[in-house]
């Protein structure tokens, strides 16, 4: 088949979890012999047309110039190139600045859309910009010929909602199990001895609670928080909040997989916040890095972790497991949910489920028509 992907900043990976997976997936896509193409903005730092046999298409991106509205004019401009491509299957990721542009997609292409997390209930968005990407969501919905949902809370949500089925299929990670401990040296941190997040830095993430939790503890081990701090108002806000606390560090964003993966797997308690959204990509690779959990009390994270994570839903909480709880204490819950990658979240697993969809809607469509 020829595949497109779009929704992306592009591949390889140098912004988040979208971005990952397409570069796996669009590997795991060429390694079957299909011809595959990824969207890239022109900003993006990779300017080569093509990576590990992926095909790379640069659009115009002017997000850097006029800031969000540049997303939109990326999509238009991604989806327009896609008209002339001819391709078999169209996979959109995501739907927030693209939908709006449904009508100009091409017709005879297969569209497939992974309807992300519940991107109108984050709290960052004003009521009238939650407004519109319900508006959007409704689109994708209507537009799409199949869609794809990275969770069951959103499976049931969209079930419920639109009384439409979509395919459940997580998101991937793979187990690490080669931990450097000479890689803490850059973070100043010893085995063991330090807590931390990774997440973006904004309301809906519950990254305040945590730090709230952090700084009313009597234990003064450094908390570690990854993520860019310093491109919105509210990492802004936390960072200032929280500056006269020492043992809090915020060391912003970090895309090498291999430092988080050292990271997470060394510290002592790894907290996710997330609250909206599907299989949330840093979890999965907290798990797959033996971290112990200590997760946001809510469906998304416990459809993944079950019982082998501790869970939090206030600050209380937070300063309770900072203060009295170990990980080597915790060695069933940690090694549960490292296992549970191979079982269920491997991305020869999920690569394969996302082919094998393809396959199975190339058949349905092929016989509708």
């Amino acid at each position: 088949m020829k595949i497109g992907i779009l929704g992306t900043r592009g591949v390889p990976n140098h912004h988040g979890g979208f971005e990952q997976f397409a570069e796996f997936f669009s590997e795991y896509l060429y390694k079957n012999e299909h011809e595959v193409y990824v969207y890239n903005s022109n900003k993006h730092p990779y300017q080569k047309k093509t990576y590990n046999g992926v095909n790379i298409i640069h659009c115009y991106d002017p997000e850097d110039k006029i800031g969000t509205p540049g997303q939109f004019i990326y999509d238009l401009n991604c989806i327009i190139d896609s008209r002339k491509r001819d391709f078999d299957i169209l996979l959109q990721l995501g739907y927030t600045s693209s939908t709006i542009w449904h009508r100009l997609l091409p017709s005879k292409t297969i569209l497939i859309t992974n309807m992300d997390g519940l991107e109108w209930k984050r709290s960052k968005y004003s009521k009238p910009v939650q407004g519109f990407l319900k508006y959007a969501e409704k689109l994708a919905v209507k537009s799409s010929d199949y869609l794809i949902a990275d969770s069951i809370g959103i499976q049931s949500y969209l079930s419920k909602r639109y009384n439409i089925h979509s395919k459940y299929i997580a998101y991937g990670a793979e187990q690490f199990d080669n931990p450097d401990i000479n890689a803490l040296t850059e973070y100043n941190v010893t085995a063991y001895n330090y807590n931390m997040l990774i997440a973006r830095l904004e309301p809906e993430n519950n990254i305040e609670i945590i730090l709230d939790g952090v700084a009313m503890s009597n234990e003064d081990s450094t908390f570690i928080v990854v993520g860019k701090h310093d491109v919105n108002t509210f990492g802004m806000y936390l960072k200032n909040k929280f500056k006269n606390y020492e043992n809090i560090r915020f060391v912003g964003g970090i895309y090498n997989l291999e430092k988080l993966n050292n990271l997470r797997y060394y510290s002592n308690l790894y907290f996710h916040g997330h609250s909206v959204g599907g299989t949330n990509p840093s979890l999965l690779e907290a798990m797959s890095s033996r971290a112990l959990i200590v997760a946001n009390d809510n469906d998304f994270n416990k459809s993944i972790l079950g019982s082998h994570a501790f869970y939090f839903n206030t600050s209380k909480d937070v300063k309770f497991h900072i203060e009295k709880t170990l990980k080597i204490n915790e060695s069933d819950k940690v090694e549960n949910c490292f296992n549970l990658i191979n079982l269920k979240f491997s991305w020869d697993i999920i690569n394969k489920k996302y082919l094998d969809f393809f396959y199975e809607c190339k058949e349905k469509d092929s016989i509708s028509n």
